[in-house]
């Protein structure tokens, strides 16, 4: 399936990072014979509920947006007239940038809420919140919330276009998109790579979204830490679990770092940082042990000396800023798809 088209020809497809296979056709509208389109979710909640061939047109729509940030004017008019509202209930920095430049980027106009001195610290609920930005006009909401299954709440209480950029420790499906992005751009493929997840994986929204996003796409998923940050059940998801790093770090093509969420946290799980560097930590020693193209991702923010030497981050073998900028062309792509959604079921 093609990517669909994009308002002002934002970019050709790009050929490398392109899934070798491609995905099956979508189904057949009935109506003239006529293909249904690749994406109908006016909302984008979750990447569970995803199947592989939307996960595809999703990145390969991003494929098109990619070079609208090497411009001089990096602009397209694909939301001109819309608004969009990022409902932050939670702290982020990338994310929420990423979202408000990625919507400017693409014409429409930017509401960038913040809960503190809001009505929500007044008591206000975050459905009349979400109702209250709605009535001003309101197209595209992209929510931050630190209750899992926010998003999706939400989107039975309002009509506008729902976004979920992180839901407590449930989905972050923006993340794993990019993420999965920067694996295929890098190396031209997702199906048959093995990808190492590692870190806090019982408090990480990330690990969660990836696994679902990477297996459907034919990847082989290992998630590994401690036994005290590796929930039970993650078998159910597909994924292979290690508690020693240095046993799998030779057979991995993509190690995806995350960081320990102190916050999160409200027990003693091991017993020092040093601990935890020593055996899961990223460092100059164990990159020289693992395949000479691995590929490291961390989506940050980076706890630098304790998950992820700063020889390794900034190292060649590191494409965490390339996240970054992918993140703006997924971000882009996400906003458009949910929007022409919306627009056709009006």
């Amino acid at each position: 399936m093609s990517a669909a088209k994009t308002p002002d020809s934002a970019a050709p497809q790009a050929g490398l990072g392109r899934t070798t296979a491609r995905a099956p056709s979508a189904p057949e509208s009935g109506r003239g014979g006529k293909e249904a389109p690749a994406w109908r979710r006016k909302h984008l909640l979750g990447i569970e509920e995803l199947s592989a061939e939307e996960i595809i047109h999703v990145l390969d729509t991003a494929s098109g947006f990619a070079e609208v940030s090497t411009r001089s004017i990096k602009k397209v008019p694909a939301l001109r007239g819309k608004v969009v509202a990022n409902l932050f209930i939670e702290d982020s920095t990338r994310t929420r940038t990423s979202f408000s430049l990625a919507a400017q980027r693409l014409s429409a106009d930017v509401l960038d809420f913040y809960s503190a001195g809001s009505s929500l610290s007044k008591g206000e609920s975050v459905r009349d919140t979400a109702r209250n930005i709605e009535a001003m006009g309101v197209d595209i909401i992209v929510l931050r919330h630190s209750a899992a299954g926010a998003a999706h709440y939400l989107s039975r209480c309002v009509n506008t276009s729902i976004i979920n950029a992180g839901d407590g420790q449930h989905e972050h499906p923006t993340q794993a998109l990019l993420d999965t992005y920067t694996i295929r751009e890098t190396k031209g493929r997702v199906e048959g790579l093995r990808v190492a997840i590692v870190g806090d994986i019982g408090h990480s929204r990330v690990a969660r979204s990836n696994i679902w996003c990477l297996q459907k796409l034919g990847a082989e998923v290992t998630v590994v830490g401690p036994a005290t940050l590796v929930p039970k059940g993650l078998e159910r998801m597909g994924a292979r679990i290690s508690h020693n790093f240095d046993d799998v770090i030779p057979e991995m093509d993509v190690i995806n770092m995350l960081r320990v969420q102190s916050e999160r946290i409200s027990s003693r799980v091991f017993p020092s940082l040093h601990e935890y560097t020593w055996l899961f930590g990223m460092t100059p020693e164990r990159l020289e042990r693992a395949k000479p193209d691995v590929l490291i991702l961390h989506p940050g923010p980076i706890n630098r000396g304790i998950e992820l030497a700063a020889e390794v981050a900034d190292g060649p073998r590191s494409s965490i800023l390339r996240q970054v900028a992918n993140g703006l062309a997924v971000r882009m792509a996400v906003l458009f798809l949910v929007n022409q959604a919306a627009s056709v079921s009006a």
